[in-house]
């Protein structure tokens, strides 16, 4: 229902009393418009919706509403819709440029001087989508702020929380580089035949150094099987650069006739790069 003028002792209809329920719910009666429009007194109290393809104008000129009416705009269709000052004055912290879908309430301090109250849309720097492969995107005042998991170094992390394994169906022995991109477990299934070298790095062409901050840290688990001989990894590096992990107690051997599973905690303290490196083994028989 449009603004009206009631008298004293009127009665009003169930339809009158539902229409003003619905206009003060910002509902109410619709005017659609599918070419540029300027408003009229009657439009007071009702919706205004654009539905065009093509750029539209809403225009607010002066001493047409009173001080406290409002109206409510949408725009519906793909072109947008510009809220224009024709002779009144609008005022906004939005934008007076509508997309398609987006609206507002447009409210009158004075016949001469409104203040346009945009609804709150994506475009204003909500996260609005998850795309992968490309990294965090967005940012800024405005505009779509799109989160993303990248497949690259962004895993270091992820790997993490999915504890996924490598299982390998090898005998521990050399030099081992593990690799923090492809699993943050590593399980090798066969009897190990000797103590070995357990080298951290990222992947084959990318160093852990490079893909972790100062202050960052990551947990890996090397998991090693040996039959009636102990053995266990003696060496430890990261890129290839030997580090003294600290341990509960001193690790020498192995256990024979078990799983060993030795867990490393690794800091980046500085950009060097220096670490601290702590460990500990557990036997599972």
């Amino acid at each position: 229902m449009a603004k009206q003028t009631f008298t004293s002792g009127q009665v009003l209809t169930a339809a009158q009393m539902t229409s003003l329920q619905q206009t003060a719910m910002l509902g109410g009666d619709t005017t659609a418009k599918t070419t540029s429009y300027v408003l009229t007194a009657a439009d007071a109290g009702t919706v205004v919706a654009m539905n065009s393809s093509g750029s539209t104008t809403i225009t607010v000129n002066t001493s047409i509403f009173s001080a406290g009416d409002i109206v409510t705009i949408q725009n519906r269709g793909t072109g947008t819709c510009t809220v224009t000052a024709g002779t009144a004055t609008v005022n906004t912290s939005g934008s007076l440029v509508l997309a398609q879908y987006q609206g507002g309430v447009l409210y009158f301090n004075s016949a001469s001087a409104a203040v346009f109250y945009q609804f709150a849309t994506p475009a204003s720097g909500d996260i609005e989508g998850v795309t992968a492969g490309t990294g965090l995107q967005g940012g800024g005042t405005s505009g779509t702020v799109t989160l993303s998991i990248a497949s690259s170094q962004s895993d270091l992390i992820i790997k993490g929380f999915e504890e996924d394994v490598n299982v390998v169906a090898s005998a521990a022995t050399g030099t081992i580089n593990f690799d923090v991109s492809t699993a943050s477990v590593w399980y090798y299934t066969s009897n190990a035949t000797a103590n070995h070298t357990l080298n951290f790095r990222y992947s084959s062409g990318t160093t852990l150094n490079s893909a972790l901050a100062v202050g960052d840290a990551i947990t890996l688990v090397w998991l090693n099987t040996n039959g009636s001989t102990a053995y266990y990894p003696n060496v430890i590096q990261i890129d290839g650069s030997a580090v003294t992990p600290k341990v509960p107690a001193a690790i020498s051997a192995g256990n024979a006739s078990a799983i060993d599973a030795y867990v490393f905690t690794i800091i980046k303290t500085a950009a060097t790069p220096t670490y601290t490196v702590l460990e500990t083994q557990t036997k599972f028989a």
